[in-house]
């Protein structure tokens, strides 16, 4: 058990705190309103993994926030997905404008969680749509890009096409060979993972590249496996934290990216697991929200809802017998997908296009 001396862990504060970013973004915050749609994530993926989100919400503003994503799902020339909001979008585009309001990968992989993490039943959903769109992201590397006409292109981005495909249970968005050989042009000589080719490994991008390959039910050679281990155990600095990069600082984050990357790798019980707790603890404010760093207001940090979710997810990824109590008790996690598994489950379920019987085939074609 984790020892009587570590703070409790503020389930309540931190998900008021993610309510309120949902209502409306604080005046520090509303510089990233373009990245609005995956802020909203971080906000419902705290109140689905706390447990706290039918306790602190009603059912109005769930619909509600079901409806406003709804209204970022967007269609185009190069197929259809999710833009971030409303922000700088023209109205009354013609077909040939429509480009300048194209959907964007990461906000579309948001999207579908978030709209998971609501319960809906995806009957709105342009499956098709979605296909095209992941098609016109991929690059002759194997890459994918933000948006089909150009925009970051990296792991992170690749990664969530690999996402969005496994939601789907359709591969055909892809093609999976160029991709696989792209993310394994990112490792580097450490055993982590670059953003792209020839870039410096980071936890973060080590995570979508590991679990992007999981998605495809590739596994590592077992050399190289040992050589990611060894790299993310030593990224684990003596307060407890995660390191993102060699020899710099612990960030709660990458408590997520680096402890997800090593239970993906069988290699869980490496993590110091008290430790790691009790430095997520100290990132705490007491009025709600976790900070990157022990010490640091919350609400100066413009990405905070990113850093409270993901400090969460990786205590949801403790075993139960080192949860440390009720307050310390959250929801497991799916490592893979980053989303607690009653809403990847639910995701894997009803995102799918809905399967034709046989009989029902034959009686629309008139047979």
């Amino acid at each position: 058990m984790l020892p009587t001396s570590l703070p409790p862990l503020n389930k309540g504060g931190h998900a008021t705190h993610s309510k309120r970013c949902l209502s409306g973004l604080p005046a520090c915050q509303v510089d990233i309103d373009p990245a609005k749609l995956a802020l909203s994530f971080y906000c419902l993926g705290s109140l689905d993994v706390s447990g706290e989100l039918e306790k602190k919400t009603k059912d109005w503003e769930r619909e509600q926030w079901r409806e406003w994503i709804w209204n970022q799902q967007t269609s185009g020339h190069y197929g259809t997905g999710f833009r971030a909001s409303t922000y700088m979008t023209a109205k009354h585009l013609t077909e040939e404008q429509s480009g300048y309001d194209n959907p964007q990968i990461i906000m579309t992989y948001t999207a579908l969680l978030s709209l998971a993490i609501l319960r809906d039943n995806f009957s709105r959903l342009d499956r098709k749509g979605l296909l095209k769109f992941l098609r016109s992201c991929q690059n002759v590397d194997g890459s994918f890009s933000s948006e089909p006409l150009g925009g970051d292109s990296d792991l992170r981005t690749t990664f969530c096409a690999f996402a969005i495909s496994t939601m789907l249970d359709d591969w055909s968005g892809m093609d999976v060979a160029s991709a696989l050989q792209f993310i394994c042009s990112c490792r580097t000589y450490e055993g982590g993972y670059g953003q792209s080719p020839f870039g410096e490994a980071l936890g973060g991008t080590t995570y979508c590249a590991l679990a992007a390959l999981r998605l495809a039910t590739i596994q590592l050679d077992p050399l190289d496996r040992d050589k990611t281990i060894r790299w993310l155990v030593q990224n684990q600095a003596s307060n407890g934290g995660f390191r993102g990069r060699t020899n710099k600082q612990a960030d709660a984050c990458y408590c997520f990216w680096c402890g997800a990357s090593l239970h993906m790798l069988d290699a869980g019980d490496l993590i110091d697991k008290v430790e790691m707790a009790s430095f997520i603890a100290s990132c705490q404010f007491k009025y709600g929200g976790i900070a990157k760093i022990p010490g640091e207001h919350p609400a100066n940090t413009v990405l905070d809802p990113y850093h409270t979710y993901l400090s969460l997810a990786a205590v949801a990824l403790l075993p139960s017998n080192l949860s440390g109590g009720e307050l310390w008790a959250l929801h497991p996690l799916d490592p893979l997908l980053n989303a607690t598994y009653q809403t990847s489950s639910w995701a894997r379920a009803h995102i799918p296009a809905p399967k034709v019987d046989d009989d029902d085939a034959l009686g629309d074609a008139g047979i």
